[in-house]
């Protein structure tokens, strides 16, 4: 009998240690120390996520993420401040040859918000955005009313936003109308949530946003006190079937995925350092953004890298 229970005890060692194993398998067991990222404001929300749940299964390791746009994480990378810069939009060819090494990490877009309380909202939900209207608006900064814009009679101002900050979803957004962000007019609004707020708090406001600070992050509704705006694609003045996936943050991801939505706005978010990356937990860290990791950007609300953009990527860090 005590032989019987001395097996009994053995076998059931083995399975905790090897269920324990496992779990190291998953984790880098033994990497300690602190990696830091900063950068867009488009990647803060799924790199927080990432954080968080690394963190859970590497307790040695502390990651601090922080927000400030695109501009300051490319900054903040060349000036070897933090180890990872978050960035949303095309690396440019000064940063590739200063040495700027980056992979992408997941994809998102960027989508035309006004102020739910609009007074042409129906019609601008059924009719759309034409690339050229936008580019009236943004580029030439031709639209004085929304009357203006709706050839109707009237004088409700149209207040045109934008943001101050060096960004992803300003390059992102003048990219789609042919500009750069320098080239859009507006107020301009510090961040993704501080450009949101505007448009929230101005019947009359325009802006654009990541879509996830246009969306509820758990139930993928727009935001209350804001509408997104559909792009008219064919330019026929009114939205088709086929053109609205506006209404939910699962239904314009779908159109993301399946090229629906044009690219611009939609575009790859990427991980940047300062060259390759040297130090063991930062290489781990990604490693793992690059196979598990993948599993939480859904969730999150954006799209996973294609499996040829993963195994690339893969091989350029290894």
């Amino acid at each position: 009998m005590k032989i019987l229970y001395r097996v009994y005890v053995i076998i059931c060692l083995a399975i905790i240690i090897a269920g324990c194993s496992g779990n190291r398998d998953t984790a880098e067991s033994g990497q300690t120390g602190t990696i830091t990222i900063s950068g867009a404001w488009a990647l803060y929300p799924l790199a927080v996520k990432w954080a968080e749940e690394y963190m859970k299964i590497n307790p040695g390791i502390r990651l601090e993420v922080s927000a400030g746009g695109a501009g300051k994480g490319m900054s903040d990378v060349l000036a070897n401040m933090v180890d990872i810069g978050m960035i949303s939009r095309e690396i440019n060819q000064a940063e590739i040859a200063k040495g700027v090494w980056w992979i992408p990490v997941a994809k998102d877009a960027v989508v035309v918000t006004i102020n739910a309380e609009n007074p042409y909202l129906a019609e601008l939900l059924s009719g759309g955005m034409t690339r050229e209207l936008l580019r009236e608006i943004w580029i030439k900064n031709s639209m004085p009313t929304w009357e203006f814009l709706l050839h109707k009679q009237g004088n409700s101002p149209l207040h045109v936003y934008t943001r101050s900050d060096a960004c992803g979803a300003a390059q992102t957004w003048a990219a789609y109308m042919g500009g750069k962000q320098e080239d859009l007019a507006g107020v301009g609004v510090y961040g993704d949530p501080g450009l949101a707020e505007a448009v929230k708090q101005d019947r009359f406001g325009i802006g654009f946003n990541n879509i996830n600070y246009a969306y509820d992050p758990a139930g993928g509704t727009v935001i209350r006190g804001l509408a997104v705006l559909p792009l008219d694609l064919d330019n026929n003045g009114r939205i088709e079937q086929a053109e609205d996936f506006y209404s939910l943050k699962t239904t314009l991801l779908g159109a993301i995925r399946r090229g629906d939505y044009p690219s611009p706005p939609a575009r790859e978010l990427y991980f940047s350092s300062n060259g390759k990356p040297a130090k063991p937990p930062v290489i781990a860290f990604i490693r793992w953004i690059l196979t598990e990791g993948q599993r939480y950007i859904p969730e999150a609300g954006y799209i996973p890298v294609s499996p040829s953009g993963l195994k690339q990527a893969l091989s350029t860090l290894e």
